[in-house]
């Protein structure tokens, strides 16, 4: 990118937008962080995700004003419709989760007024990253953007709801004290270790050179099965050790204290374990239908070799043709 060369529309239209991100993230972490709720994890979970889109936003805009990009190994306009595609989704569930969770807790009055302020700028947030990433397709580059393949979805879906679990789990006190729940955590951080590495090892869609330094086909069915085994056991023991009396659960919601507290969360610790649960459930069910297609892809669809090419079609793609 050249300041020199014409109207610099690129380096002011990513300057905008880079500066818009860096607001809206700072005064949701601050307005979050002044509400005093430290003890809840949900709400450090919120401010540590604003703070991190705050940090990179930062390096970001450091690394293009400096000139820096041209020297990095791999595509900057690549790494900036990644990151901006991520964040914009980690935004728009953070403020999903805080406003949910904090909102109604506060009286109508300031504390309220600061949570409402904290869910908007971080609205603002996604929005802007969603405009950084149609800006990052259509501006004049060698960015190629295109439409992800149905099992590229379901990898990014993965990845996702893990994301998600992550925040509600960040309680320690729903899995503490029995060893088959700290099993079930274990379980969906491997998981996502191991979709992070693939994730990484093809490029971070970042660029379209198809060199691997791995066997990533392979690395790819070992991921999906050993993440069906894996989630399978999560989904029989998290329920089974979190709603069944006999074992320690809490089969009814009016059983725990936290959900008659009204200085609570709107989401009391009940509704975490039952959020966990049905979140834990709909991933298996994403890589079930994942390794389905990974088997179809390899055993059937490879010996018909079909014509169209659409979005469930894998005429024109490896496993690994799309990457989450």
């Amino acid at each position: 990118m050249s300041w020199s060369s014409g109207l610099p529309i690129k380096p002011i239209m990513g300057f905008c937008l880079r500066v818009g991100q860096l607001l809206s993230t700072c005064m949701s972490f601050s307005l979050g962080a002044s509400l005093g709720i430290w003890k809840e994890s949900l709400a450090n979970w919120c401010v540590f995700i604003w703070c991190l889109c705050f940090a990179m936003s930062l390096i970001t805009s450091i690394v293009e004003l400096c000139g820096l990009q041209s020297h990095l190994p791999f595509s900057w306009d690549g790494f900036l419709y990644a990151y901006s595609f991520h964040f914009g989704i980690i935004c728009i569930v953070t403020s999903l989760i805080f406003g949910t969770s904090y909102i109604q807790v506060f009286s109508p009055g300031p504390a309220q007024n600061r949570a409402i302020t904290a869910t908007a700028f971080s609205c603002v947030a996604a929005l802007l990253y969603a405009i950084e990433v149609a800006w990052v397709c259509v501006r004049p580059g060698d960015m190629v953007c295109f439409v992800p393949t149905f099992p590229g979805v379901l990898r990014r879906l993965e990845n996702y709801l893990a994301c998600v679990i992550f925040p509600f789990i960040s309680n320690t006190d729903l899995y503490q004290h029995q060893p088959a729940l700290v099993w079930c955590v274990a379980v969906y951080s491997i998981c996502f270790i191991l979709g992070a590495v693939n994730y990484f090892v093809n490029g971070c869609d970042c660029d379209n050179d198809k060199t691997r330094l791995l066997p990533v086909p392979s690395l790819l069915w070992v991921q999906t099965v050993l993440s069906v085994l894996l989630y399978t056991t999560a989904v029989i023991l998290w329920p089974l050790y979190q709603f069944h009396e006999k074992l320690g659960g809490q089969p009814q919601r009016s059983s725990d204290m936290s959900c008659s507290d009204q200085l609570t969360t709107f989401v009391c610790v009940w509704d975490q374990r039952l959020v966990v649960a049905i979140l834990t459930a709909i991933n298996l069910l994403v890589y079930v239908a994942d390794m389905v297609y990974l088997i179809l892809e390899a055993f059937v669809w490879t010996e018909a070799q079909p014509r169209d090419s659409g979005f469930f079609s894998p005429a024109v793609s490896s496993p690994t043709s799309d990457v989450p």
